[in-house]
């Protein structure tokens, strides 16, 4: 689905991403971990086409994608959500799903004039598929509300509906986790796994919570000073001496106690 081959990036002679490969095979959800500063963030912004690598190559579905900008991407499939959502905060939850889907007749003056019964009828199956939506997602109750007003962890859900708006081959996953209650968190991680397993969607998933990783993510990549050190399940990895050392703060015979 998603090929990472060799990529790199400096920024001011400071190597951020360094000779990173590994595949996001197509119908998996891939975790990537480590600690702060491993490069995992840079590394996504060159996969969504928000940074140019300096060298290598990235795939999806065989197509050389490589520096192709974010909205290029995004007609392709490939969409992202971020670590702080980017809500329009005075548009109702129904709103700022109806807002995503390409190429809307409405978008087009003159055929909002001329053709006004096509843009009625597309604004009517737009609505229904968010609802749709926001109802797989049990926050329906939540349609007419405010996006501004919603919980951190509701933002979250909001930011995962956006990504079911669009025709997404892709979806990389930005610390879905952050500032989530544990409640609204168990919601979250089912959603993704329904996603997964019933409608096909490949992940790439940023996290912290090495327990939510556990959950729903394998392979996992780790990485660390702008490289990958490790890669595989788990309950291997947290025995893995170099992974303990560089992410979970314990040498090589002390307890991984962070996960």
């Amino acid at each position: 689905m998603i090929e990472i081959d060799r990529i790199s990036r400096a920024f001011g002679g400071l190597q951020a991403v360094r000779d990173v490969s590994f595949t996001v095979a197509p119908g998996s959800i891939t975790g990537l971990i480590g600690p702060n500063g491993a490069g995992k963030t840079t590394l996504f912004n060159i996969i969504a086409g928000a940074i140019p690598p300096d060298s290598g190559h990235i795939r999806l579905q065989g197509e050389d994608i490589t520096g192709l900008p974010t909205h290029k991407l995004f007609h392709k499939g490939l969409v992202r959500t971020f670590q702080i959502p980017h809500e329009f905060s005075r548009m109702t939850v129904r709103e700022n799903l109806m807002l995503v889907p390409a190429r809307q007749a409405g978008e087009n003056l003159l055929k909002s004039w001329l053709r006004w019964g096509k843009v009625i009828e597309q604004d009517h199956e737009i609505l229904k598929r968010a609802d749709e939506v926001l109802d797989f997602l049990e926050i329906g109750h939540l349609r007419d509300e405010l996006a501004g007003n919603l919980s951190g962890g509701q933002k979250k859900l909001l930011d995962l509906g956006r990504t079911m708006m669009t025709d997404a081959k892709a979806v990389l996953l930005d610390e879905p986790g952050a500032g989530v209650n544990r409640t609204l968190l168990g919601k979250l991680a089912e959603a993704i796994e329904r996603l997964n397993k019933e409608r096909g969607y490949t992940f790439c998933v940023i996290e912290h919570d090495m327990d939510l990783i556990a959950r729903l993510c394998d392979p996992v990549m780790v990485m660390a000073n702008g490289e990958l050190i490790a890669s595989g399940d788990m309950a291997t990895l947290r025995e893995n001496p170099e992974v303990r050392e560089a992410y979970l703060g314990t040498g090589a015979s002390g307890k991984a106690g962070a996960a």
